[in-house]
């Protein structure tokens, strides 16, 4: 019986109205054959996916390092940066190309301490927040 048949007898109002057998639709042999063939191709996706990403992590010495870290943010990786070993000036240079790198892939740029960021592309999203209490006096000295 098809689907509007059946419908149709569970909201008919007629008494009168007579129940018919299911009726079996014949399909064509080659049709049968198709969807049993298609049926045999159908693939989980999550099967498929590769659910493993990555997170660098990265120290630079020196601003040319930057680009480097940002083909990581434009490969859609993670990355958290360490900038304690780069001077003030350089640090802040490197922040604010990454910034305009995470900008472009729709990412996001944390601070996580004194002189750690993450920086994350647009399939990473980040929950929850660090306290900015314990470094507030230390960035306020470094001029952050």
């Amino acid at each position: 019986m098809s689907f509007k048949k059946k419908l149709k007898n569970y909201f008919t109002l007629d008494d009168e109205y007579e129940y018919v057998e299911d009726e079996q639709e014949e399909k064509p042999p080659h049709t049968q054959e198709k969807t049993a063939a298609a049926s045999k191709n159908v693939v989980n996706l999550s099967s498929i996916q590769n659910t493993s990403s990555k997170v660098v992590l990265a120290e630079p010495r020196n601003y040319n390092e930057a680009q480097d870290i940002a083909d990581n943010i434009v490969n859609r990786r993670a990355v958290i940066i360490n900038l304690q070993r780069v001077d003030h000036q350089q640090a802040k240079r490197i922040v604010d190309f990454l910034s305009g790198t995470v900008y472009a892939v729709k990412g996001d740029i944390q601070k996580l301490g004194s002189e750690t960021f993450l920086c994350t592309p647009d399939n990473v999203e980040i929950t929850g927040s660090i306290s900015e209490m314990l470094y507030e006096q230390e960035d306020y000295d470094k001029g952050w």
